[in-house]
């Protein structure tokens, strides 16, 4: 036992002699919050807020009152141009704001105006005068490494905690569907303490060069504070949408025109493929760029420009950081065996272009506005329950159309047009095709369990 006890005595002090002293790890961090902090402010937003009751407390249909009134809300930037007064931050934390407030390290106030703002990757410039400001020197996210030391500074919960600053590591690199499938998202998580108030501020790593900027928490759902679990978007990311926000106002990226989607074990199976990694082409638009290259449904993308694609997201954010006319290498599995094209990529359109590009010629849509799919061969029909029911499943509208404005919704079920019974697509389209433009028609449909008729004029 004394034996032990000396021995790992032994071990402990030789630890300590050959471990960098403490203070040397605290000097790191030290260091990063002189450099970061005075890059870094407050922004004060004055906005129109609506208060905004969930849905599950009007279960009876009813209109709940909603009142306006005008209130500010708090977050984050970091100055990266000090010649120009460019400040980053987050799309939501400027959005609809009326008048832009910034706060400096140096407790000056400025007035800020939006520069441009870019929703689906939650970024945005904003502009002050450029007076006495100071930056830091951006880093390369590309490098970092699961558990790497990085610091958060922000302002959370409020002006009286601005320059917080807290540390983690690194998590996780390319996380994507956080906050939504339809953004462009590829971010760092980590475990820096960020709240409310954070958004748009900086992480830093432990040489002071920015990486990212914070932009969300994930939380138990009962709390909004901080559960250890934080997103940040990566550096690389944020200057390929700032320079286009700065130049034009507006982000450019790059478009292949193709629906896409993960795989799953029976697909691999079914298409003789060796592991998950990819993204199944499941449409190809016609007269898009991928269809002028060559490719085809079903055709598995694994590599773009030599870099591996694991899943439907990544594929998206690799494709949308090129460039319109850029020439793209592709790697796609096709029979099973790989095959090489190159894509001159398109522009992406916005997303009520998007919404009308993504038609079978003129067929995706029907008469009605309505895209529809036979029940028992449709994925949207596990919430049902009977499983021997007949009819169509409503599963995309066109925007706009007719049937949305009369109240279809997407998951209804038509079984009956007119006197006619609907079981199936051929049913339907039969039975679409007696009417046209101008005419009335009455559909029974089936919504949550209950039987209901609309009818309206088609135009």
């Amino acid at each position: 036992m004394k034996y032990t006890q000396t021995a790992a005595s032994f071990i402990f002090i030789t630890f300590l002699l050959s471990s960098p002293p403490m203070q040397n790890f605290s000097d790191a961090f030290i260091k990063v919050a002189e450099k970061g902090s005075p890059a870094v402010v407050s922004i004060i937003s004055e906005k129109v807020v609506e208060t905004n009751f969930h849905q599950f407390f009007d279960s009876f249909g009813g209109q709940i009152p909603r009142d306006k009134f005008k209130g500010q809300a708090l977050g984050s930037g970091v100055i990266i141009d000090v010649n120009e007064g460019y400040i980053i931050t987050n799309n939501h934390v400027v959005e609809d704001a009326e008048e832009i407030k910034v706060v400096l390290f140096d407790r000056r106030e400025m007035k800020a105006e939006i520069i441009a703002t870019d929703p689906p990757s939650d970024i945005a410039v904003i502009k002050v005068t450029p007076s006495g400001l100071t930056t830091v020197e951006l880093g390369n996210s590309e490098k970092l490494k699961v558990g790497e030391w990085v610091v958060a500074i922000g302002s959370p919960f409020g002006l009286h905690l601005n320059h917080t600053v807290t540390a983690g590591i690194v998590s996780a690199v390319g996380r994507n569907d956080v906050i939504s499938h339809n953004n462009f998202e590829d971010f760092i998580q980590h475990d820096a303490a960020i709240n409310p108030g954070n958004s748009g501020g900086g992480l830093f790593n432990l040489n002071g060069k920015l990486v990212g900027i914070n932009a969300a928490i994930a939380t138990d759902g009962f709390s909004r504070g901080n559960a250890g679990v934080g997103f940040a978007i990566p550096i690389n990311m944020v200057k390929r949408v700032m320079e286009d926000l700065i130049a034009d106002g507006k982000v450019s990226r790059g478009w292949l025109g193709v629906h896409i989607q993960d795989l799953n074990s029976n697909m691999i199976k079914t298409l003789g493929l060796k592991n998950r990694n990819g993204a199944l082409i499941s449409q190809v638009i016609k007269d898009s760029p991928a269809a002028d290259s060559g490719l085809r449904n079903k055709d598995v993308v694994v590599v773009v420009n030599g870099e591996k694609v694991e899943d439907s997201s990544q594929l998206k954010n690799l494709i949308s950081t090129g460039r319109p006319n850029d020439r793209t290498k592709l790697t796609v599995i096709r029979d099973g065996k790989e095959k090489k094209l190159t894509v001159k990529l398109g522009i992406r359109p916005d997303e009520d272009e998007l919404t009308e590009a993504y038609r079978y010629g003129d067929s995706y849509f029907d008469l009605l506005g309505l895209h529809v799919e036979t029940v028992e061969n449709s994925a949207n029909k596990s919430w049902l329950s009977s499983s021997d029911l007949e009819g169509v499943i409503v599963v995309e509208l066109k925007p706009g159309a007719n049937a949305v404005e009369n109240n279809i919704r997407k998951g209804d079920i038509i079984i009956e047009i007119g006197k006619t019974d609907i079981k199936d697509i051929p049913d339907y389209k039969s039975e679409l095709e007696s009417y046209k433009q101008g005419d009335t028609i009455m559909l029974r449909i089936l919504r949550n369990d209950s039987m209901l008729y609309i009818a309206f004029e088609i135009e």
